[in-house]
Order: C-alpha cells, then sequence, then structure tokens
C-alpha cells in the first residue's frame, strides 16, 4: 500500500488522531487517517529512523546474528535465558553496526540495535502495534495482505505493515510457540498460545488457512475496565453498577452473556472491584485475562494444552473441581461452555460460594435457552440459583458496547428484566421492580426493602463520585471499595462532602 499521503489524495486525507508510544526502546509514531480511497480508517506506523533501505540492511544482519548468538530453544521459556539471550542480540548488533554503518551516532545506534533485538527476539514489525495500548486485535491474514488492527476508537484499520512472505509469517508464528513450549507445523497446523503478557495468539497454517498463514491477536489490556470507567463510557450506567455491587456484596451469584467481543470478560473484571476483601477469590480460565485490586486475596489459575504427545492437559472443569478443593469464598469461571462446566458451576453454588462466569448468548433469555439445551443441558430449575444475568452488547455498526439488560432469575427459571438499554435514545431505563431477587436479598442481608432502596441510592452516589474524580485503575476503584466495607460512614461522608479522591484518604 502506497503512503496515504503520496498517492493524489493529500489534500482529500482527514487526520483522525496522532501519537507516539516506546515499543521495547524503539520509538514509534502513529497516524490514523482517511481518504476517499479506502473504505477504513489506515493505521500508518512509522519507525523514526528507519527507512526502507535501513530496514533491509537491518534484516539481511540476521544470518550473522544467529550463527553469532545461537538459540537454544529448550531453554527459551526460561526468562532469565531470555534476558541473556538480549544481552547479547545488543553486544553483537553493536559490533555489526559498527562493521556495515560505521560513524553511526549514539542515539540512531541504541534505535538500530532495539529494531534488532525485537526483529531477532520479537515478532518483527507487528512489535510496534504490540505495544499500542489502544489496540485491541491484530491480524495477520497471509503474505498478500497488509496487517490490520482493530482500535479501541476508531474499529478495524488497514495499516502500512505487510508480511514479506509466507516463511515469515510462520517464523513469527514459531517463535510465538517457542515462547510458551507450543508447536505449530504441518502435521498441526492450528495453534493456541498466551504470550508472555497475557495476549492471545491464534496462528494457522495454509493450507488450513485457504490464502496463507494466518495470526491473530487479542491484546491483554494493561489497563484493566472497572466499573467507574464503564460508566463514564456509558457502557453502563451507575445504578446498574449499584445494583450489581449490592448482588456481589451480598454473595449472589452472576452469568454474564453476550456475544464475540461483546466486552463480557471486561464486565467481570470491572465487578470484581465490589469484591470484599475478607473473601478468598480463585478465577480459572482458559488464558489470563482478568486483572483484580490488590486489595484481594486472588488465586488465578489457567487451563493448559496438551502437549504434542497428547498429554498433560488441564480442562477448565479440571480446575473448577481444584478451585473448591481451596476453600474459596468466590469461585470466577472464565467462559461456560460444557455441561460438565455448568454442572460444577451449579455445584459451588449450592455449596456455598459465590459464583461468577460469562456465557455466550445475545440477551437474558438466550441465557437461560443456551443454559438448557445440548450442550450444555441442565436442567432448568436448577438456574434459580443463579441470581442475576448482565448481558454486555457490541454495536459493531456504530462503535459502541453497552449493558443490554440486567435481569433476575425467577424461581422458575425463566427472566425478569429490569434494566434494558434503549438504542435509539443511548440511555438506560427501568423496565420493571425487583421481585424474587429482591426476596433474596431480604433474606441473606437482613435489610428491609426500603433500606434496599436506600443502599442502591448510597452506592450510586459513591459510583458517581468515583467516575467524578476519575477513580478508574483497578488499585484505586478497589482501594475506594475496600474502605466502603470497612467503614461505610466514612466512605459515605466524604462522597456526600464532595471531596476531592487522593489514595492517602484510605486505609491501603
Amino acid at each position: 500500500m502506497e503512503d496515504a499521503k503520496n498517492n493524489g489524495v493529500e489534500s482529500q486525507v482527514n487526520k483522525l488522531v496522532e501519537y507516539s508510544f516506546d515499543a521495547n526502546g524503539m520509538p514509534v509514531d502513529i497516524e490514523i487517517i482517511e481518504t476517499p480511497d479506502q473504505y477504513t480508517p489506515l493505521y500508518q506506523v512509522t519507525i523514526p529512523g528507519i527507512g526502507a533501505a535501513t530496514r533491509v540492511l537491518l534484516l539481511s544482519l540476521r544470518g550473522d546474528l544467529v550463527s553469532s548468538v545461537p538459540i537454544d530453544t529448550t531453554r527459551i521459556q526460561d526468562k532469565k535465558y531470555q534476558a541473556e539471550m538480549r544481552s547479547k542480540y545488543k553486544d553483537v548488533s553493536s559490533l555489526l553496526i559498527d562493521k556495515y554503518l560505521p560513524g553511526t551516532d549514539n542515539k540512531t545506534k541504541e534505535l538500530l540495535i532495539a529494531y534488532i533485538v525485537n526483529m531477532m527476539l520479537g515478532l518483527g514489525d507487528i512489535e510496534a502495534p504490540l505495544a499500542d495500548d489502544d489496540l485491541e486485535e491484530i491480524t495477520i491474514n497471509g503474505a498478500n495482505s497488509y496487517i490490520w488492527v482493530f482500535h479501541k476508537k476508531f474499529g478495524w484499520c488497514k495499516t502500512n505493515l505487510k508480511p514479506t512472505s509466507e516463511d515469515q509469517i510462520y517464523d513469527q508464528a514459531a517463535q510465538v510457540g517457542r515462547l510458551v513450549g507450543r508447536e505449530i507445523n504441518t502435521l498441526s497446523p492450528l495453534m493456541d498460545a498466551t504470550l508472555p503478557d497475557g495476549s492471545r495468539v491464534n496462528a494457522t497454517l495454509y493450507p488450513i488457512s485457504e490464502q496463507g498463514n494466518t495470526i491473530t491477536i487479542r491484546k491483554f489490556s494493561k489497563n484493566p475496565w472497572t466499573m467507574p470507567l464503564l460508566i463514564k463510557n456509558m457502557t453502563t450506567s451507575a445504578e446498574i453498577g449499584a445494583m450489581i455491587w449490592l448482588c456481589i456484596q451480598n454473595e449472589i451469584s452472576i452469568i454474564i452473556g453476550g456475544g464475540t467481543a461483546s466486552g463480557k470478560t471486561s464486565l467481570l473484571n470491572a465487578m470484581s472491584i465490589f469484591f470484599p476483601p475478607n473473601r478468598r477469590v480463585i478465577s480459572v480460565e482458559e488464558t489470563r485475562e482478568l486483572t483484580l485490586p490488590d486489595t484481594l486475596q486472588w488465586v488465578p489459575m489457567v487451563t493448559r494444552q496438551p502437549n504434542p504427545e497428547g498429554k498433560g492437559e488441564i480442562t477448565l472443569y479440571d480446575l473448577t473441581i481444584n478451585a473448591l478443593r481451596q476453600r474459596p469464598d468466590i469461585v470466577i469461571v472464565g467462559e461456560i461452555r460444557t455441561k460438565k462446566d455448568a454442572e460444577t458451576l451449579f455445584e459451588a453454588i449450592h455449596t456455598g460460594h459465590a459464583v461468577y462466569g460469562t456465557l455466550h448468548a445475545d440477551n437474558a433469555q438466550d441465557v437461560i435457552v443456551r443454559m438448557t439445551n445440548p450442550p450444555i443441558d441442565v436442567p432448568k430449575i436448577m438456574l434459580n440459583s443463579i441470581g442475576s444475568i448482565v448481558v454486555a452488547f457490541r454495536h459493531r455498526s456504530k462503535g459502541m458496547r453497552r449493558i443490554l439488560e440486567y435481569a433476575e432469575v425467577l424461581r422458575s427459571g425463566d427472566v425478569n428484566i429490569i434494566y434494558k438499554w434503549n438504542l435509539r435514545e443511548d440511555k438506560f431505563g427501568q423496565l420493571s421492580e425487583m421481585t424474587r431477587l429482591g426476596d433474596t436479598l431480604i433474606m441473606y442481608s437482613g435489610y428491609t426493602t426500603s433500606e434496599i432502596n436506600q443502599e442502591l441510592v448510597e452506592k450510586t452516589e459513591i459510583l458517581k463520585w468515583m467516575v467524578e474524580n476519575e477513580v478508574f485503575s483497578v488499585n484505586d476503584a478497589g482501594k475506594v471499595i475496600a474502605n466502603y466495607y470497612r467503614n461505610k460512614e466514612k466512605v459515605i461522608e466524604i462522597v456526600r462532602n464532595k471531596l476531592k479522591f487522593s489514595s492517602d484518604m484510605f486505609v491501603s
């Protein structure tokens, strides 16, 4: 793809945003633009000081580097060995630059070394988008296509990056596999893996993927979502957040429904700030996505795929069973997919644990339908052990995520929708009052109906105060809630006096 500014439409280019960041010591400039000859925005990556000719020269040094510093693939997962290799590559790269580019100044030399190390020990050109916190997804669709990224604000964007060959894509996939002990080859052409930073990777090889080798990276969020941030972004309302908080405080189990990439796990992470610090939390996930506040006693567990001989697999079901033996108060299940997953979840609820998990379903009623039909297929009457269902929704054409429905589960296993999002007005409206959920809260909290309503008002005020004071980080938000459980009156006084948030106003 030609640079959009040099293809005859420069005057019609609409610059959406530009920003810079550091990618493992390598400066990166990003410019996102719209042009009349493209149907999607263009995500332009520039590494200052690395032109096309310099890039070709640095790529040509790969052979010298490999022969000078051979990699022991049996130790590649060892972090100490990785740091040792990074140091050796820097030293050798410095010597090669002195040899082929004599007279290079120190600043430029540091840049070139960073580029070489990213090329040799990282994933080459995609190290730049990997370091961009504004991206959710990076996709390589074969050597004949430009790399695509999913930007949090602008959606899918085509980049100016393109793989040099199918072999390069294969090498990148194999590099990921080596880092985590996975293998991808013609006999095993599909691979799921996790990068050291928690990002999820899927890779496929030709001819399974007919247009060429592919890599899809779902980036791990370094800044986890919290409920105040979801309220600020209009993903939900403070009133719905308060309802979720009241349920979690009283150990009422909640299922989060939603479609692919609707924000189910983000919502689950946002809800975690409401967990009381005197609870033991065990989470089980297929890939590590959750980040809980430091105030919590939390044990994260992840599944493991079988080795090439088909041995050593640890499933979500295995982890859930094991979690129940660790005396948890709260169990988080990354995703419910099978009948065994669901049966174990309900067993956990019936033995006194609060359970929070996600399920692929488009609305609250579909959660019931999916749970009571194959492949999950649990008796409908068992669903009354769930207190609430929250449904996350992603409107692709409008580029927004919202809480579609908040519902209670009735004794019959049916749902009563309490809150629902109105697309036309982009607002959350209350459709009905609590019935069975209200009775459950009265039973578990000891409150009267009026006291429950007062609790919801107070929690709504606290959440709005957190939004106004930009209490968005997972640890700051967790600290406010933890102090609420410790000294409720003090937190309410701070909120009603409209004091500004500072981390030292609360007990650490």
